[in-house]
């Protein structure tokens, strides 16, 4: 099926040129707008492109339409990136759930109605993939604009800053709208779209449960890290979206724990919540998601942030932490040269000592 220019008679899908193995054919931008309407709505602008951004722009002025509002179903950049510049383009405010992802004073919040370009937009809070995430049902088509929550093809990881527990609940409540009929169809935020909803958010519950499964039976076996969890329950993935899978195990890591069924830590594996307090403090986000642009912090930022609040003479550091510190920055090296030399450098005091609290007080953060 071809993605770019599929819809529904109320949305027309204009594909960014940024595939991978994480965004399929890449990310599905949509353009909404009943016949006759005047304006159009524009769903997740995608990466900050600039052909791609215009081509938008051209899909919509085509038709003799100007953009009224942008809205994002989550700010992961691959869906937001270009949103700024194309409200530049157009002078259309952004609307998101996340404030930071605004341009304009309205938000979006679960339980609201966005009325435009001839439609009505029903926001649906469906946490989960991220904590921002949410959904857009068009009633008029029977349709449901997913963003991340349900892919066209495969099934979606669990962000940094996503959540198991909430992600079962949207699936339920997603499946409850497909069984009575509200919805009939998908459009996903990657993927072609899904015209069969009911078996699809079945499928993605009973996966979930599967995998749920696989890791209690991996924990159970004695694996110790998420690497090896991985290794084993994902070990029919794609290689190059493996390390992105960690996210996933983390996430239902913590959802058992929840329940009482394992420690809120794996044993063995000492500073395991550095990759998200190392992305703050360097300043960058949507760490969980393949060929983005990194921006980093500046360097006086990163030294503020993390370099001088390493403790001094660390030497248990390097034991605790350096594996860990090394292996995630070199995904920064080229930007990071001289912040990396100066955490390598305090790093490398083999003098004196430093605790377990103090790391998790001064990098990893209050437990």
């Amino acid at each position: 099926m071809t993605i770019d220019g599929s819809g529904t008679a109320l949305t027309t899908c204009v594909l960014a040129p940024n595939p991978s193995p994480m965004t399929l054919e890449g990310t599905n931008t949509w353009v909404i707008a009943a016949p006759g309407a005047s304006s159009a709505v524009v769903i997740d602008p995608g990466p900050e492109d600039e052909g791609h951004l215009r081509r938008v722009v051209d899909r919509v002025t085509e038709t003799g339409r100007r953009v009224a509002q942008i809205l994002l179903t989550h700010g992961h950049s691959d869906h937001s990136a270009g949103a700024r510049r194309l409200a530049a383009l157009t002078g259309a405010p952004v609307r998101a759930a996340d404030p930071a992802h605004r341009l304009g004073a309205d938000g979006l919040t679960g339980g609201d109605v966005v009325t435009a370009a001839g439609c009505e937009l029903r926001v649906i809070g469906t946490p989960g993939h991220s904590a921002d995430s949410l959904s857009l049902l068009l009633p008029e088509d029977g349709a449901l604009l997913t963003g991340d929550t349900v892919l066209g093809r495969g099934t979606t990881v669990i962000g940094g800053d996503g959540s198991l527990a909430d992600y079962l609940r949207t699936l339920d409540a997603m499946k409850a709208l497909a069984d009575n009929a509200s919805v009939r169809v998908l459009l996903p935020g990657h993927g072609p779209l899904v015209s069969d909803p009911s078996s699809t958010l079945a499928y993605y519950i009973d996966h979930r449960a599967e995998r749920l499964a696989e890791v209690r039976a991996a924990l159970a076996a004695g694996d110790r890290t998420a690497q090896e969890i991985v290794a084993r329950v994902y070990h029919d993935v794609d290689p190059a979206v493996r390390p992105f899978a960690e996210w996933s195990v983390r996430a239902q890591l913590d959802y058992l724990a929840t329940r009482g069924e394992r420690e809120s830590r794996l044993p063995g594996v000492p500073g395991q919540g550095l990759p998200g307090a190392l992305a703050q403090a360097l300043g960058v986000d949507d760490q969980h998601r393949p060929g983005r642009d990194v921006q980093p912090a500046a360097g006086g930022k990163v030294r503020e942030r993390l370099v001088d609040r390493l403790p001094g003479r660390p030497h248990q550091l390097r034991k605790l932490l350096l594996r860990q510190v090394v292996v995630h920055l070199k995904a920064l090296i080229r930007l990071l040269a001289e912040p990396l030399r100066q955490v390598e450098q305090r790093l490398g005091d083999s003098s004196g000592h430093v605790g377990k609290d103090e790391v998790r007080s001064h990098i990893v953060g209050a437990p």
